[in-house]
């Protein structure tokens, strides 16, 4: 045993070496053996292009990552990862994601009636991905209490977004309130208090069809403006003033 595994309690390192998952595992690995990993080392060692989702394979396990910030090897600032306070361990989730049914996500598909929850934009069913309103790093999966509330459809780009704003939310990393998720645009787009803990509102606006031409023309007359699109729209929208 290395100086660097000897400070972690021996259940600890029981538990994180019976990690199955390729990345998490390498992430734990190179974690244990050099105290953090970069995502220097992800991308240009492991060959991860995307670093934050080899992090993400560790905290869906359960164990918690600090996120912090150290120099690559050109000076830039980078992000790094070391386990966090390993007494937030959460042994239950060693395997990971449970699996939809393919039932499961046609019933999301029908209540959504085959839209995206964030842009409303209408899908094929493959297009679609069921996401935990919860984060699942937060929140976790129980598959005996699963419920269709807790969970919406997203398509790929949206996604995406929430997780990268997800992953960068100080409750995500540190206190991990579900309330504050279910409070949040990301896990509630109908009815939300803030973006991320922060005061944003958020429009996603889609015109399909016949609705092609106000958008083709509402752009000709903010581009005769020189005026971005987003800015435009919201001036158009604008409450005047009593």
């Amino acid at each position: 045993m290395t100086k660097k595994t000897s400070k972690y309690p021996k259940e600890f390192l029981n538990y994180v070496h019976s990690i199955a998952n390729k990345r998490a595992k390498i992430v734990i690995e190179h974690i244990l053996l050099h105290g953090f990993i970069t995502t220097e080392d992800l991308e240009n060692t492991y060959g991860y292009n995307h670093p934050p989702r080899a992090a993400r394979d560790v905290r869906e396990t359960g164990i918690p990552l600090e996120t912090f910030k150290v120099k690559s090897k050109d000076g830039k600032s980078i992000a790094a990862y070391r386990f966090g306070d390993i007494t937030q361990l959460r042994v239950n989730r060693v395997y990971g994601r449970i699996t939809f049914s393919k039932d499961f996500k046609k019933d999301l598909f029908d209540l959504q009636n085959g839209k995206c929850a964030v842009c409303n934009g209408k899908f094929a069913d493959r297009y679609l991905q069921v996401d935990h309103r919860v984060s699942y790093e937060v929140g976790g999966d129980i598959v005996e209490t699963r419920n269709i509330a807790d969970f919406m459809l997203l398509c790929g780009p949206c996604n995406r977004a929430k997780s990268w704003s997800c992953e960068h939310c100080d409750n995500w990393q540190n206190a991990q309130n579900t309330d504050l998720c279910l409070q949040c645009y990301w896990g509630n787009p109908l009815n939300y208090s803030h973006i991320a803990l922060k005061d944003v509102r958020r429009l996603d606006l889609q015109w399909e069809s016949d609705e092609v031409k106000n958008y083709d023309a509402i752009k000709i007359i903010a581009d005769s403006k020189n005026i971005e699109l987003p800015e435009f729209v919201k001036q158009l929208l604008k409450v005047p003033e009593e």
